[in-house]
């Protein structure tokens, strides 16, 4: 497991869910292994209440099993709870793309297509888990400019769903139409032009759907 560093006054709770979740969401943590409380709390130095804490939140969204008396597993990809994280996600990212539309000022344009810049960069070199990062960032970016960035935080635990997807798309070579798809979101939001942001961002949410054989082929022992 990948440890991250403890950000200040971060509670050990805060902390185990945080490390939990993006060791989830990078696959370190795969689909189907299991997990052990007392070795999660021993890697980052932590009691077990904290981690048994983290893990039961993670449960609540169906993504850690948590089985009394044995190991916990991190569930194989079901396809039923990445379409409803990808639902949310389309309802909720559709409306701020429109609304950056209206809000952005040229500071934050400059702020995405920095970021894009970044996405290609890394792209080049196949360093998928700073895409990852930059993704992450990119979709932060645009709540913030929307003034929606607490929406941004509610969404996180249940998109980890639809996150473990976009891992392995970035992974792929499908990694170059995804960084694409956010240079020609941020074109149209310098055009104001709401309408055509809405629809590339129901298209760019939607690729999973687009290349679930391919991930499916490619990972075949990561989905039910």
């Amino acid at each position: 497991m990948k440890l991250l560093e403890r950000l200040p006054r971060e509670s050990g709770g805060e902390y185990a869910l945080r490390t939990i979740k993006e060791n989830i969401i990078s696959l370190e943590l795969a689909p189907g292994c299991q997990i052990s409380e007392n070795e999660l709390a021993a890697e980052m130095g932590l009691s077990r209440t904290p981690v048994r804490e983290a893990l039961m939140e993670l449960a609540k969204v169906k993504i850690v099993d948590i089985q009394p008396q044995k190991k916990s597993t991190i569930p194989l990809i079901d396809c039923d709870m990445v379409e409803e994280s990808r639902f949310m996600r389309d309802l909720l990212e559709c409306a701020v793309a429109e609304l950056d539309c209206e809000m952005a000022v040229p500071a934050d344009l400059e702020r995405l297509r920095e970021n894009v810049r970044m996405q290609s960069l890394y792209l080049d070199g196949c360093y998928t888990g700073a895409l990852v990062e930059l993704d992450d960032r990119f979709h932060e970016t645009l709540f913030a400019i929307a003034k929606k960035s607490q929406v941004f935080a509610l969404i996180q635990t249940i998109s980890i769903h639809f996150d473990r997807v976009r891992t392995m798309a970035l992974s792929s070579v499908k990694a170059g139409r995804i960084v694409q798809d956010h240079a020609d979101l941020v074109d149209a939001i310098a055009r104001r032009d709401g309408a055509a942001a809405r629809e590339l961002m129901k298209a760019h949410l939607g690729r999973y759907h687009i290349d679930a054989a391919a991930l499916r082929s490619a990972y075949p022992q990561y989905f039910k």
